[in-house]
């Protein structure tokens, strides 16, 4: 279900004390703060038509201009418009909006003593505010906008120039407060026990500027996007229901990258969610000299749900959570330290101190959710999707090309690095890998790969480099500890002088450092796990070569969640000792020359009598 809310611009505002207005503000039923009331000059014109700028998606285009706030007061209530007043259940009268009359200090009724100092005047609103987590944790959400209410207008009253150290807690707790407001809004506006399942649609001019876009300019990037998505939807679907996230997020994938798994911005993001490489690390994601799992859409799927439940998790809003998907939970909390507003309601009280590209990334998500959510509304037909990614898994144990996989089982060109998009140069890495192989090709694989000599990476692996302005050969040569011949050379170019602001080059890559090996503990010897993003009990079986049931069984689990930070105890599984199958074997005569009963044989590989085995699969000797 979703919720859609219409902000509109109001031009006659009256002036009001602050506790008035907060006061107000909280009486709302409908909103928290009367703020969204605020006088907009005229919106800016459409920016000039131009193409996408970033390399495969259409989400890199200047944002325009955004209008100026001409006034932050509230209108006061008219005898026509009661419903500021209805959720207090008090009379319509002028006391209504009397400080003393509603606010409730930690020290008494009334306004704050002028004999207090500064520091018990803070001491008291932070009293207010934990009253009003005890009140918020208890469900009475009344009880905790009065204290959250009490605790501000505290904290109005301090003057710092009388105790300037206490400037910085004073800006402190008014973030708390405001981080508050957010959460209890957020409660207030979704439905009980569906707090994650829905993102509310709003409507505003800089929304509607973005439909706009989609409609015209931007119409085949996003048909084409759209359609791109019923490949990896399903896979989204699922993951967000786990995590109990809504499922309007999978509509992020569109603006970040257009569902293309090889998408790369300007700023080096890259993947169907668009991860800078570090990110990637902090959430899972390994990059190495064959594979970059940014461009994995399942291991980049479980990572991007993961960062953004953390950034939800910090900010209490979604709105304000994707802001900083985009541009860095670091750069959105000095804008909201750094505000000028008294109250954070929400995301549009930041619009107007965000990075351009970032102040327009939110509106276009919410865009895209209004035209899916009534395509005929907004002039679009959208097309068939594409079909899901289905797979099977073959193990492969040392570096194979694609291309030559391909060959031998006849697949079309490219169909097997659709699959397997990590793969960074078509080839799968030195150690055992899962390749994702079409449905039905299972078996014949193993056969061919038995046949397919290893390949080796090229000698001179390349990275793209977009010139930024200010750089030269020599500059870029030496961030890459290459030469400027090389350079020249591999771009076969005729003027080694003239280069250009983005401009791409093709940058030899030996310099590149590559992450030293990871060395595995020894074998029987016990480990301690902490989770992070992107975990789960399948890779931690994989990668310490046990099982997800002896992982469960020594740290009594009753179920598979797992919780960032979480400690677990796993003992190091032993390498085990391998046959490899040999044309004309079977599991009988298997056992006979390995000298082991035929039961022990297939109860180590989980297999039955039934189970057929394939030239070059490997088992485990018991």
């Amino acid at each position: 279900m979703s919720y859609r809310v219409t902000t509109k611009s109001s031009s006659n505002s009256s002036a009001l004390s602050w506790s008035t207005m907060l006061c107000l503000a909280f009486l709302s039923l409908g909103c928290l703060s009367a703020k969204k009331q605020v006088a907009q000059t005229e919106a800016p014109p459409d920016p000039v038509d131009r193409e996408p700028q970033m390399q495969t998606v259409a989400t890199e285009a200047e944002p325009e201009s955004l209008a100026d706030v001409e006034d932050d007061s509230v209108p006061l209530p008219t005898s026509d418009d009661p419903s500021l007043l209805a959720n207090q259940g008090e009379p319509e009268d002028a006391t209504a909006f009397q400080p003393d009359a509603h606010h409730h200090h930690a020290a008494g009724e009334g306004e704050p003593e002028e004999s207090l100092t500064p520091r018990q005047m803070l001491e008291q609103a932070l009293g207010a505010y934990q009253l009003s987590q005890e009140a918020w944790k208890s469900g009475e959400l009344e009880a905790a906008l009065s204290e959250l209410d009490n605790a501000y207008t505290l904290i109005l009253g301090i003057d710092e120039r009388q105790n300037p150290e206490i400037l910085q807690e004073k800006d402190d707790l008014r973030y708390l407060i405001s981080r508050r407001v957010v959460e209890i809004y957020a409660s207030r506006t979704t439905s009980v026990g569906d707090l994650k399942k829905s993102i509310p649609i709003v409507i505003n001019e800089h929304v509607e500027r973005e439909i706009r876009s989609f409609q015209t300019r931007e119409r085949k990037f996003f048909l084409a996007s759209y359609k791109r998505s019923g490949m990896y939807r399903p896979m989204v679907e699922k993951v967000l229901a786990e995590n109990g996230m809504p499922q309007q997020l999978i509509w992020l994938a569109l603006i970040e990258s257009g569902f293309k798994t090889n998408a790369l911005s300007r700023a080096r993001a890259l993947g169907l969610w668009q991860f800078i490489p570090s990110t990637g690390y902090r959430y899972g994601l390994e990059r190495n000299r064959y594979i970059d799992e940014r461009m994995d859409p399942i291991k980049a799927t479980n990572s991007a749900i993961a960062y953004l439940q953390d950034l939800h998790n910090l900010f209490g809003d979604w709105l304000t959570a994707l802001a900083a998907y985009n541009c860095g939970e670091g750069r959105v909390q000095r804008v909201i330290n750094g505000q000028r507003l008294n109250y954070l309601d929400n995301f549009w009280d930041l619009y107007e101190q965000l990075p351009r590209e970032t102040a327009r990334y939110v509106p276009r998500f919410l865009a895209t959710l209004a035209i899916l959510e009534d395509p005929a509304k907004y002039g679009f037909d959208l097309p068939e999707l594409d079909a899901p990614m289905n797979f099977e898994i073959v193990k492969v144990d040392r570096p194979l090309y694609l291309s030559e996989v391909e060959r031998r089982l006849g697949l079309p060109a490219k169909s097997l690095k659709k699959l397997n998009p990590e793969l960074r140069y078509g080839l799968t890495p030195d150690v055992t890998y899962n390749l994702r192989v079409p449905p039905t090709y299972a078996e014949q694989a193993v056969t061919a790969l038995a046949e397919i000599p290893a390949g080796e990476l090229p000698a001179d692996a390349y990275v793209v480099h977009r010139v930024r302005r200010g750089e030269s050969l020599y500059t870029i040569a030496k961030k890459y500890k290459t030469t400027i011949g090389r350079i020249v050379a591999a771009n076969k170019m005729n003027n080694k002088n003239r280069i250009w602001p983005g401009q791409k080059l093709k940058v030899p890559g030996r310099g590149v450092k590559l992450p030293p090996p990871t060395v595995a503990a020894s074998s029987g010897s016990w480990v301690t796990h902490k989770v992070r993003s992107g975990d789960n009990l399948w890779r931690l079986a994989g990668q310490y070569n046990t099982t997800i049931g002896k992982i469960k069984s020594w740290n009594k689990l009753s179920s598979s969640r797992l919780s960032l930070g979480q400690t677990l105890k796993i003992q190091q599984g032993s390498a085990s000792k391998q046959y490899r199958v040999q044309r004309g074997d079977t599991m009988a005569k298997i056992a006979k020359k390995l000298g082991v009963s035929l039961t022990k044989l297939l109860r180590a590989n989980n297999m039955s009598k039934r189970d057929k085995i394939y030239p070059n699969q490997a088992l485990v000797v018991p």
